[in-house]
């Protein structure tokens, strides 16, 4: 799909810090100074990695719902201001702290959204780092990978096999490895039936993949011929067109979805940004089934009416990013080219494109910028 650009980069010694590369003080990088501002593509400096941190050369990354929520500020969460966006990021690692041991320089990383965790409360010790109070976030707390050169603390970072395309890898690091792990928190068995709300779109388009691969039958629901089209090429079994129906009706949807998988899916990953679409899952989920929460709209409740709910006796999860191991198994799969990152390739100086056509729910697969332009 994508052939990458091999750059030569001269060598010289710093002081401060390990490194053979040669380092430049400022960079290009798109910041904002306030929720829903002007997103500037503009020169800022290229930060220094603390001793337990890593310096890399962001090639690529990928561009995620999440981080139009950074920039809008609509989330119940502080973010840093000003900020650099992006935690889907794949380059090379040109320098690291003193402290850091498990990578060298010239090595290939990712940086996650999870940037770093305390790695000494309950759940780090459990393997939530995601879930520890101290947690550092990528593009949301901690300058991100819409720039050049971005940090990333050595533990958490992602390693990644030389030779990998950065471009397509990238989206692995979130919404791959959040997908992955959804699945994963569905308890599933091969066989089973998963329905994929949002199933073209960034998240959706490499759940399906990986359903797939772990042996599932997959329906998903997404809306138009072109998402159809995405949804059967990435190996899907069953689509729902949700604007087949009419929205006063979604029992017309429940039933048609039921009837597709003999009953309702076993599991239910919602990954679209939509409250009804949440809340439908439990009503056409089957009974015992369980509904994973992955998709953040804001403001959004996720309503199962109590009877239903006791009943059917389904359960609703929430599944938020993967840990380190689940890093490792996702990024596995697309290097045994079991997923693959169905990418659209812009420049970095034209994220705000990408966040128009985000927010007009236009995008297929995944919007990846090149950092070069």
């Amino acid at each position: 799909m994508f052939a990458l650009r091999r750059q030569t980069i001269r060598k010289f010694p710093l002081a401060r810090f390990q490194s053979t590369f040669k380092i430049p003080e400022m960079q290009k990088g798109v910041i904002f100074e306030t929720h829903g501002g002007p997103l500037e593509y503009k020169d800022i400096p290229v930060p220094k990695p603390k001793p337990t941190e890593i310096l890399i050369n962001v090639k690529y990354s990928g561009v995620c719902h999440t981080d139009l929520h950074a920039w809008k500020g609509d989330w119940p969460l502080a973010v840093k201001l000003p900020l650099v966006g992006g935690h889907e990021g794949a380059g090379i690692v040109v320098a690291k702290g003193e402290s850091v041991t498990n990578f060298e320089i010239g090595d290939i990383a990712g940086i996650k959204w999870l940037n770093g965790s305390c790695m000494s409360c309950e759940f780090c010790e459990n393997g939530d780092e995601s879930n520890c109070l101290q947690a550092d976030l990528s593009g949301y707390t901690h300058d991100g990978s819409f720039q050049q050169y971005a940090t990333a603390d050595a533990i958490q970072a992602a390693k990644i096999p030389k030779g990998t395309d950065l471009a397509e890898v990238a989206p692995i690091l979130c919404a791959g490895v959040t997908v992955y792990k959804a699945l994963k928190t569905a308890d599933l068995k091969a066989g089973q039936w998963v329905a994929i709300s949002g199933a073209a779109g960034g998240l959706g388009s490499l759940a399906v993949q990986y359903a797939k691969a772990m042996g599932l039958r997959v329906l998903g629901i997404d809306g138009g011929d072109a998402k159809k089209g995405l949804f059967n090429q990435m190996g899907g079994d069953v689509f729902i067109d949700f604007t087949k129906f009419p929205k006063d009706k979604p029992e017309e949807m429940t039933a048609a979805i039921q009837e597709a998988t003999n009953g309702g899916p076993h599991g239910v990953i919602n990954v679209s940004v939509s409250e009804a679409a949440i809340s439908q899952g439990c009503d056409y989920v089957r009974p015992t089934g369980k509904v994973v929460l992955v998709g953040l709209p804001a403001g959004a409740v996720c309503k199962s009416p109590v009877f239903q709910h006791v009943v059917k006796s389904i359960q609703i999860k929430g599944s938020y990013v993967g840990n380190r191991a689940d890093t490792r198994e996702a990024l596995q799969f697309f290097s045994e080219g079991k997923v693959k990152s169905p990418i659209k390739i812009i420049g970095l100086s034209e994220l705000p494109k990408a966040y128009e056509l985000m927010e007009q729910g236009k995008i297929l697969g995944r919007y990846v910028v090149d950092t070069s332009y």
